[in-house]
Protein backbone atom coordinates (compact mmCIF):
# COMPACT_ATOMS: atom_id res chain seq x y z
CA UNK A 1 0.00 0.00 0.00
CA UNK A 2 1.02 3.77 -0.59
CA UNK A 3 1.00 6.14 1.74
CA UNK A 4 1.83 10.24 0.88
CA UNK A 5 3.46 12.08 3.30
CA UNK A 6 5.09 15.61 3.77
CA UNK A 7 7.96 16.91 5.79
CA UNK A 8 7.51 19.59 8.84
CA UNK A 9 9.50 21.61 10.56
CA UNK A 10 7.49 22.65 13.50
CA UNK A 11 6.61 20.08 16.24
CA UNK A 12 5.29 20.38 19.28
CA UNK A 13 1.55 20.30 20.76
CA UNK A 14 0.65 23.79 19.67
CA UNK A 15 2.22 22.88 15.81
CA UNK A 16 0.61 19.60 16.45
CA UNK A 17 -2.73 20.97 16.90
CA UNK A 18 -2.87 23.38 14.14
CA UNK A 19 -1.70 20.51 12.03
CA UNK A 20 -4.49 18.54 12.97
CA UNK A 21 -7.38 22.46 12.78
CA UNK A 22 -5.68 21.92 9.09
CA UNK A 23 -6.89 18.43 8.24
CA UNK A 24 -3.64 16.93 8.75
CA UNK A 25 -2.46 14.17 11.17
CA UNK A 26 1.49 14.62 12.14
CA UNK A 27 3.90 11.53 12.08
CA UNK A 28 7.27 10.36 12.64
CA UNK A 29 9.65 8.39 10.43
CA UNK A 30 12.36 6.45 12.67
CA UNK A 31 14.57 3.33 12.46
CA UNK A 32 17.63 2.14 10.45
CA UNK A 33 20.39 3.99 9.94
CA UNK A 34 19.29 7.17 9.16
CA UNK A 35 17.99 10.18 11.82
CA UNK A 36 13.78 10.43 12.21
CA UNK A 37 11.80 12.44 9.99
CA UNK A 38 9.02 14.40 11.51
CA UNK A 39 5.75 14.40 8.81
CA UNK A 40 2.46 15.25 8.03
CA UNK A 41 -0.15 12.83 6.68
CA UNK A 42 -3.12 14.10 4.80
CA UNK A 43 -5.43 13.54 8.13
CA UNK A 44 -9.22 11.76 6.37
CA UNK A 45 -6.95 9.17 4.33
CA UNK A 46 -5.31 8.01 7.38
CA UNK A 47 -8.60 7.83 9.13
CA UNK A 48 -9.69 5.44 6.15
CA UNK A 49 -6.58 3.72 5.48
CA UNK A 50 -6.40 2.38 9.57
CA UNK A 51 -9.78 1.02 9.08
CA UNK A 52 -8.03 -1.73 6.58
CA UNK A 53 -6.41 -4.53 7.84
CA UNK A 54 -3.75 -4.65 5.25
CA UNK A 55 -2.71 -0.90 6.55
CA UNK A 56 -1.78 -2.56 9.93
CA UNK A 57 -0.25 -5.94 8.57
CA UNK A 58 1.85 -5.21 5.35
CA UNK A 59 4.89 -3.02 4.72
CA UNK A 60 3.90 0.18 3.48
CA UNK A 61 5.65 2.25 0.54
CA UNK A 62 5.59 6.06 1.84
CA UNK A 63 6.68 8.67 -0.24
CA UNK A 64 8.28 11.77 1.11
CA UNK A 65 8.98 14.81 -1.51
CA UNK A 66 8.77 11.93 -4.15
CA UNK A 67 11.16 9.90 -2.66
CA UNK A 68 9.87 6.19 -1.45
CA UNK A 69 10.76 4.23 1.22
CA UNK A 70 9.38 1.00 3.16
CA UNK A 71 8.01 1.25 6.24
CA UNK A 72 5.72 -0.69 9.07
CA UNK A 73 2.60 1.39 10.76
CA UNK A 74 4.20 0.78 14.60
CA UNK A 75 1.42 2.90 16.70
CA UNK A 76 -1.13 5.40 15.64
CA UNK A 77 -3.54 7.67 18.77
CA UNK A 78 -6.99 8.25 17.94
CA UNK A 79 -9.04 11.17 19.71
CA UNK A 80 -11.65 9.81 22.44
CA UNK A 81 -14.67 10.61 20.21
CA UNK A 82 -13.91 12.32 17.20
CA UNK A 83 -12.82 11.07 13.85
CA UNK A 84 -9.70 11.87 14.45
CA UNK A 85 -6.32 10.63 13.90
CA UNK A 86 -4.00 12.05 16.64
CA UNK A 87 -0.29 10.52 15.65
CA UNK A 88 1.21 7.76 13.71
CA UNK A 89 4.30 6.16 13.67
CA UNK A 90 5.77 4.48 11.50
CA UNK A 91 9.40 2.43 11.15
CA UNK A 92 11.75 2.03 8.22
CA UNK A 93 11.85 -1.60 6.97
CA UNK A 94 15.50 -3.23 6.15
CA UNK A 95 14.71 -5.84 3.34
CA UNK A 96 17.53 -7.60 4.88
CA UNK A 97 16.97 -8.08 8.32
CA UNK A 98 13.75 -9.66 9.94
CA UNK A 99 10.90 -8.31 11.30
CA UNK A 100 8.50 -8.43 14.49
CA UNK A 101 4.68 -7.80 13.61
CA UNK A 102 1.42 -8.59 15.10
CA UNK A 103 -0.98 -9.56 12.44
CA UNK A 104 -4.20 -10.61 12.82
CA UNK A 105 -5.86 -13.80 12.99
CA UNK A 106 -8.62 -15.20 10.60
CA UNK A 107 -10.69 -18.07 11.93
CA UNK A 108 -12.39 -19.94 9.55
CA UNK A 109 -14.44 -23.55 9.20
CA UNK A 110 -15.75 -23.18 12.87
CA UNK A 111 -18.80 -23.76 11.05
CA UNK A 112 -18.50 -27.58 9.71
CA UNK A 113 -15.86 -28.59 12.91
CA UNK A 114 -17.49 -31.70 15.11
CA UNK A 115 -17.98 -29.17 17.97
CA UNK A 116 -20.35 -27.14 16.23
CA UNK A 117 -21.99 -29.22 13.14
CA UNK A 118 -22.50 -31.88 16.41
CA UNK A 119 -22.90 -30.60 19.45
CA UNK A 120 -23.83 -26.69 19.21
CA UNK A 121 -20.93 -25.89 20.86
CA UNK A 122 -19.72 -21.97 20.36
CA UNK A 123 -15.79 -21.23 19.81
CA UNK A 124 -14.30 -18.73 21.27
CA UNK A 125 -11.09 -16.71 20.34
CA UNK A 126 -8.87 -16.23 22.53
CA UNK A 127 -6.69 -14.12 20.48
CA UNK A 128 -7.37 -11.79 17.82
CA UNK A 129 -3.58 -11.71 16.54
CA UNK A 130 -0.31 -13.20 17.09
CA UNK A 131 3.01 -11.89 17.36
CA UNK A 132 5.69 -13.03 14.36
CA UNK A 133 9.04 -12.71 13.03
CA UNK A 134 9.87 -13.12 9.63
CA UNK A 135 11.78 -11.39 6.52
CA UNK A 136 9.52 -8.28 5.05
CA UNK A 137 9.14 -10.34 2.18
CA UNK A 138 7.17 -12.99 3.88
CA UNK A 139 5.42 -11.19 6.46
CA UNK A 140 1.44 -12.35 5.83
CA UNK A 141 -1.39 -9.44 6.11
CA UNK A 142 -3.54 -12.16 8.43
CA UNK A 143 -2.67 -15.62 9.43
CA UNK A 144 -5.66 -18.00 9.15
CA UNK A 145 -6.47 -20.60 12.25
CA UNK A 146 -8.46 -23.40 10.87
CA UNK A 147 -11.04 -24.61 12.96
CA UNK A 148 -12.32 -27.47 11.00
CA UNK A 149 -11.14 -29.95 13.42
CA UNK A 150 -11.91 -28.62 17.00
CA UNK A 151 -14.13 -30.90 18.84
CA UNK A 152 -16.04 -29.84 22.39
CA UNK A 153 -13.56 -29.40 25.21
CA UNK A 154 -10.49 -28.85 23.00
CA UNK A 155 -8.33 -26.13 22.51
CA UNK A 156 -6.05 -24.88 20.06
CA UNK A 157 -2.52 -23.45 20.77
CA UNK A 158 -0.25 -21.90 18.94
CA UNK A 159 1.91 -24.55 18.10
CA UNK A 160 -0.95 -26.05 16.14
CA UNK A 161 -1.44 -23.25 13.65
CA UNK A 162 0.23 -23.47 10.07
CA UNK A 163 1.92 -20.44 9.47
CA UNK A 164 3.46 -19.28 6.32
CA UNK A 165 6.87 -20.10 4.83
CA UNK A 166 9.75 -18.32 6.77
CA UNK A 167 7.26 -17.11 9.54
CA UNK A 168 7.80 -18.26 13.26
CA UNK A 169 5.40 -17.00 15.83
CA UNK A 170 7.24 -15.17 19.04
CA UNK A 171 5.66 -17.26 22.31
CA UNK A 172 8.14 -15.90 24.81
CA UNK A 173 8.04 -19.30 25.75
CA UNK A 174 4.34 -20.40 25.87
CA UNK A 175 2.32 -22.54 24.21
CA UNK A 176 -0.68 -19.90 23.92
CA UNK A 177 -4.49 -21.08 23.54
CA UNK A 178 -6.07 -19.21 20.46
CA UNK A 179 -9.31 -21.03 20.34
CA UNK A 180 -11.31 -23.05 22.37
CA UNK A 181 -14.96 -24.87 21.57
CA UNK A 182 -17.81 -25.41 24.50
CA UNK A 183 -21.54 -25.70 24.32
CA UNK A 184 -22.90 -23.06 26.33
CA UNK A 185 -24.29 -23.57 30.23
CA UNK A 186 -28.09 -23.12 29.06
CA UNK A 187 -27.39 -25.32 26.22
CA UNK A 188 -26.29 -28.36 28.57
CA UNK A 189 -29.56 -27.11 30.68
CA UNK A 190 -31.93 -27.66 28.19
CA UNK A 191 -30.51 -31.15 27.04
CA UNK A 192 -30.47 -32.13 30.45
CA UNK A 193 -34.14 -30.89 30.63
CA UNK A 194 -35.44 -32.45 27.63
CA UNK A 195 -33.78 -36.18 28.42
CA UNK A 196 -35.56 -35.92 32.21
CA UNK A 197 -38.56 -34.87 30.48
CA UNK A 198 -38.39 -37.71 28.17
CA UNK A 199 -37.80 -40.29 30.93
CA UNK A 200 -40.56 -39.56 32.51
CA UNK A 201 -42.82 -39.38 29.80
CA UNK A 202 -41.51 -43.26 29.08
CA UNK A 203 -42.28 -44.68 32.80
CA UNK A 204 -46.24 -44.08 32.40
CA UNK A 205 -46.19 -45.99 29.12
CA UNK A 206 -44.63 -48.49 29.87
CA UNK A 207 -46.57 -49.36 32.77
CA UNK A 208 -49.58 -48.45 30.73
CA UNK A 209 -48.15 -51.61 28.95
CA UNK A 210 -48.06 -53.68 32.01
Amino acid sequence: MKVIAFNRTLQGTGASRRLRNAGQTPGIIYGGAEAPVLIALDGNAMWHALKKEAFHGSILDLEIDGKTQQVLLRDFQMHAYKQLVLHADFQRVDASSKVHKKVALHFINADVSPAVKLHGATVSHVMQEIEISCMPADLPEFINVDLANIDVGHSIHVADLSLPKGVTAITHGSNQTVATASVPAGHVAAEAAATTEAAAEEKPAAKAKK
